[in-house]
């Protein structure tokens, strides 16, 4: 887990605001302006363990990649091309849709089959050649999905080659939900429950042998009244408060020292290779200057989604608030270039805007504890002020919402191709954050 490295924090990155279609931070031009959304989809102990990507031309009003398939097809491949496999998935799998024109492509054969998954669209009938084209691609390398299935019979031949089932949660009766995770049963595949909206039909799915998960339970509100938070969590809210209110070292070390797991964490942390230090520091007093507080602040900011008992470390929550911040910061640094304050209050509204879910309390009560900027407040309350639009902006895109992404982005004056450098120097920052020390 690279939180414990300061290599791990957000970098300055320079950028421009222009308004020309240049790629900035760090990019170079893209071969064309896309929209790219970054699906999670979760195994059984809610580590993220692949994506699917969803895909749409600048150019062109669809966003599904059937309707255009000539069009869909050069966006995929360019963008691995590229960007390259390691920035769009890190080292997870992608799972990419597929009709049976693209299907039957030569294109396709240039995505990296150890990575893709090709999702079998449903409008891919099981014809001879359909067959035997899944046969060669698995002989190829590549894994194959089906997507939104109903089972019949003619499909036999394909469920015995496809790797995953997808099952449609919105499009399938609770009732009969059991009596098909059955009948698939009789091939090898692992099933794949889309669109899980609650924490109850994940341990459903789960129950009934579903080994993968698709869709937003998990940044659900669940109750949030009577809730216990972790005391790990309050003490942390607690430094964040002290940290935004500019308390003195002394007080935030007196804090530290209610939870000495924390404490040793953040000497780990400053005496890490990254920091160049030739004497360890051996002290919170130390280490506290040693780090400073913007870095101090960002450290706590993650960590609240990451200490809790028996949690993953690569849990879904902190990589979806750890995205929304990210991307957030450089969208902010495209519109107001040198600003450091503006950029730090971009980072903290994406960051913060999923604490209401993990602390189980509403949003104006964690904001009461906190020290924090109006504008940030107004942002997280009411999506309102140039930060909530961003706010606004990255929820649409973790959604596929590519219209009204394409509105906010007008109305921001960020480019498209702004959005998408963004959108690549974010998934491989995230990517990092589950990685083992």
């Amino acid at each position: 887990m690279l939180l414990n490295d300061p290599a791990s924090f957000p970098v300055q990155i320079s950028a421009t605001s222009s308004g020309s279609s240049q790629a900035m931070i760090g990019e170079s031009k893209t071969q064309e302006d896309i929209f790219l959304a970054h699906q999670p989809i979760l195994d059984v102990n809610q580590n993220i363990v692949a994506y699917e990507l969803l895909f749409r031309s600048g150019d062109h009003g669809s966003c599904s990649v059937a309707d255009d398939m000539a069009a869909s097809a050069t966006v995929i491949i360019n963008t691995f091309n590229h960007f390259g496999a390691e920035k769009v998935l890190g080292q997870r799998r992608g799972f990419i849709n597929v009709n049976a024109s693209l299907l039957m492509s030569d294109m396709i054969e240039l995505l990296p089959r150890d990575q893709v998954v090709l999702e079998l669209l449903e409008t891919v009938t099981p014809s001879a050649e359909v067959i035997q084209r899944c046969r060669q691609l698995k002989t190829m390398g590549f894994k194959l999905a089906l997507d939104d299935f109903v089972y019949d019979p003619c499909f036999d031949p394909l469920c015995g080659l496809v790797d995953f089932i997808k099952l449609d949660l919105m499009a399938v009766d609770p009732a009969q939900l059991g009596g098909i995770a059955n009948q698939m049963k009789r091939w090898p595949v692992q099933l794949l429950a889309e669109k899980v909206e609650s924490v109850e039909q994940f341990r459903l799915c789960r129950d009934l042998g579903f080994s993968h998960f698709q869709g937003y339970y998990f940044a659900r509100p669940t109750t949030l009244r009577g809730k216990k938070v972790d005391p790990s969590k309050l003490v942390l809210l607690r430094l964040l408060s002290q940290i935004l209110g500019d308390s003195e070292n002394k007080e935030i070390e007196q804090t530290f020292k209610q939870q000495p797991s924390l404490s040793f964490n953040l000497l780990r942390l400053v005496n890490s290779v990254a920091m160049g230090l030739r004497n360890p520091v051996s002290s919170l007093s130390q280490a506290l200057v040693m780090l400073g507080r913007s870095q101090l602040q960002r450290w706590i900011q993650l960590l609240i989604y990451t200490v809790s008992d028996g949690s993953s470390q690569s849990s879904p929550l902190l990589q979806l608030a750890a995205s929304r911040g990210r991307l957030i910061e450089l969208l902010a640094r495209t519109q107001q270039p040198g600003n450091s304050d503006y950029h730090d209050r971009a980072f903290m509204v994406g960051l913060l805007s999923l604490l209401d879910i993990l602390l189980g309390m509403p949003m104006p009560e964690i904001l009461d504890q906190l020290s924090i900027n109006d504008e940030v407040k107004e942002a997280l309350l009411d999506n309102s002020g140039s930060l909530g639009q961003l706010l606004i902006l990255a929820e649409r895109m973790e959604r596929g919402n590519f219209d009204a992404a394409e509105d906010i982005l007008a109305e921001a004056d960020i480019s498209l191709a702004e959005l998408t450098a963004a959108q690549m120097n974010t998934f491989h920052w995230v990517d990092g954050l589950s990685q083992p020390n």
